[in-house]
């Protein structure tokens, strides 16, 4: 039995060596840096920055990646609902199916409602 878990090793050991081995690889290939002055300064399109490039975001900004994290996700689910659909249909459980994807997008769409009317989604 510990012998079926050496492959799993080997793995996991590939995985964390890969990241260090290459920046460490890169470090010893890639030339060293000649930038001075005016090189080293961020750019904006020819012009002088605005503002520091550390400046704080709107948390409205961190909603609305969320809520576009939370509908990402719910296509990883519809996507494989879809496809076994058809299947399902063929034993007759179509509708079990139908309604539970019904209920899964109603609870999403009342969380969406939700947001709109506490005003989460305004950006002004």
């Amino acid at each position: 039995m510990p012998g079926a878990y050496l492959p799993v090793l080997i793995y996991a050991a590939l995985v964390m060596a890969f990241p260090a081995v290459t920046l460490i690889l890169a470090k010893l290939i890639r030339p060293d840096s000649t930038s001075y002055g005016a090189k080293l300064k961020p750019y904006e399109c020819g012009i002088a920055p605005e503002g520091h490039a550390r400046g704080r975001y709107s948390v409205r900004f961190y909603i609305i990646a969320m809520l576009f994290v939370v509908f990402d996700v719910e296509t990883m689910f519809l996507i494989p609902w879809a496809i076994l659909y058809r299947g399902w249909v063929m034993a007759h459980l179509g509708l079990f199916a139908l309604v539970s994807m019904f209920v899964f997008l109603g609870i999403l769409l009342i969380g969406y409602v939700w947001l709109y009317k506490k005003g989460a989604l305004e950006w002004a």
